[in-house]
């Protein structure tokens, strides 16, 4: 029973996002504001609780998008599916509404931590997409990828967006007359956040063309079943691509110090994020069979795994 709530709830997923949370806080976050000299006044157990509340929102998600998705799920991934075999429906369905009740409550008890209660609006934003793209959102032509694209990029970015505020509220006055801001923190994350929806949107899409049969027998329409496989090929070669340029540009950009050149942060862009990428652009002109979007679709979560661990380069450009 247990490994099968697991499963529904996609425990290596929400471990991913609890370790990018965290990634975010200790690797590119902190080390920023101890070059300024500032230090975070989120406490360790408010940003526990935040990790926590994104996970719980996130298991939640997994859990209502099961309950929807059982009929095409049988016939795409019948080794996977929980919902009806092993836990039935109503106890999902009872689960999905007190999880996201205890997240909400949560969520709203840390935004009122930093006295800036409507940041729940977030959350509650959140469930209900979630809700509306498990029901009827991820039918729809490209919504439901842009929207779980959206969601995935709002991981990293929770990080900042209560990080700031009570920076703000410290060192109002020191940043006044330093003519200092926390710009530069909002946007280095936003980076993450920027390449985490770029890569989902690319992941989603192969999935879709993975799961051709069962889609277009239950009438999805989803980019795969509506403009066919060989557009779907030229989209996500198209977005692999995209994403090479903006880490190019972003290097060029923000990386790239003449006088002082990173060279981890050079082989670390070329060899686990770019050329990997490339190979992906490959795989997918190559693909014909399920397997081989499978494969395809694998090769893109190492992409957004190594994308994410760049935070580790990022803090050693600090410390060392």
């Amino acid at each position: 029973m247990l490994l099968n709530i697991l499963k529904l709830i996609r425990i290596k997923n929400l471990l991913i996002i609890a370790f990018t949370q965290y990634l975010m806080r200790y690797a590119v976050i902190f080390p920023m504001l101890e070059s300024k000299g500032f230090e975070s006044q989120f406490s360790d157990v408010n940003f526990f609780l935040l990790v926590v509340v994104t996970m719980l929102i996130a298991a939640a998600g997994y859990i209502i998008n099961d309950y929807f998705d059982t009929k095409t799920d049988m016939l795409n991934r019948p080794k996977t599916v929980v919902v009806g075999k092993h836990i039935n429906r109503r106890s999902v369905m009872t689960a999905h509404i007190i999880i996201n009740i205890f997240a909400i409550a949560l969520g709203f008890y840390i935004s009122w931590q930093i006295n800036l209660w409507k940041l729940v609006y977030i959350f509650i934003l959140v469930t209900g997409l979630l809700w509306f793209y498990s029901a009827s959102y991820q039918n729809m032509f490209l919504v439901g990828n842009i929207i779980v694209a959206f969601l995935t990029a709002l991981v990293p970015l929770m990080t900042v967006l209560y990080e700031i505020p009570p920076l703000n509220a410290k060192y109002g006055e020191v940043l006044l007359r330093l003519n200092e801001n926390f710009y530069d923190l909002f946007f280095w994350v936003a980076g993450f956040s920027i390449f985490a929806f770029i890569t989902t949107l690319n992941r989603e899409i192969i999935k879709d063309t993975e799961d051709f049969e069962g889609d277009n027998a239950y009438g999805s329409r989803s980019l795969p079943v509506v403009a066919g496989i060989r557009i779907s090929k030229i989209v996500t070669i198209s977005l692999s691509f995209i994403t090479i340029a903006l880490i190019i540009f972003t290097y060029f950009s923000y990386i790239h110090i003449p006088q002082n050149i990173n060279y981890i942060a050079i082989v670390y862009i070329i060899f686990l994020l770019i050329i990997p990428t490339i190979y992906l652009a490959l795989k997918i002109y190559k693909s014909k069979e399920k397997n081989d979007w499978k494969s395809a679709g694998d090769w893109s979560k190492l992409i957004m795994l190594f994308g994410i661990l760049y935070a580790l380069v990022v803090y050693y450009g600090f410390y060392y």
